[in-house]
């Protein structure tokens, strides 16, 4: 297979610095959410997400428990160089965890929460390409 100049250009330093402040802020927004989705009585998670009324307390469980190994994965695998592989593939995760809460919202005609999803979606996807293709972190 051919090379193109493309391949063998070194990804900038810009490019990297701002994949880490992504995967910083996707882990900060995310690590709480997850331990508040986690944690947080259900009646006192309704009262501020409507969606948790309505959804089986396992489903809310199971997003807080997600978004939390999300987090971890944002940070854990590509600040210690341990399986960082890890990393893009949590973006990936939470691309889908973000598709499906735009589904989700849609359907019970939750219009203020869809630019959320997709902004947030957007960054975790930036994540996950930047992270395969342009710049990933060599294991250790």
């Amino acid at each position: 297979m051919a090379t193109t100049a493309s391949d063998s250009t070194p990804p900038s330093k810009a490019l990297h610095i701002s994949l880490w402040v992504a995967q910083v802020l996707l882990a900060l927004a995310f690590g709480m959410a997850g331990v508040w989705k986690s944690f947080t009585p259900l009646a006192e998670l309704a009262a501020k997400l409507p969606w948790v009324a309505y959804s089986p307390a396992a489903l809310v469980r199971f997003v807080g428990i997600s978004e939390l190994a999300a987090a971890l994965g944002m940070i854990l695998p590509a600040a210690t160089r341990i399986k960082p592989v890890l990393t893009p593939l949590a973006g990936v995760g939470l691309v889908v965890i973000m598709v499906l809460a735009f589904g989700l919202h849609l359907s019970k005609g939750e219009m203020g929460a869809l630019p959320i999803n997709v902004v947030i979606g957007a960054i975790a996807g930036f994540v996950a390409w930047g992270r395969f293709k342009k710049t990933p972190i060599q294991p250790r």
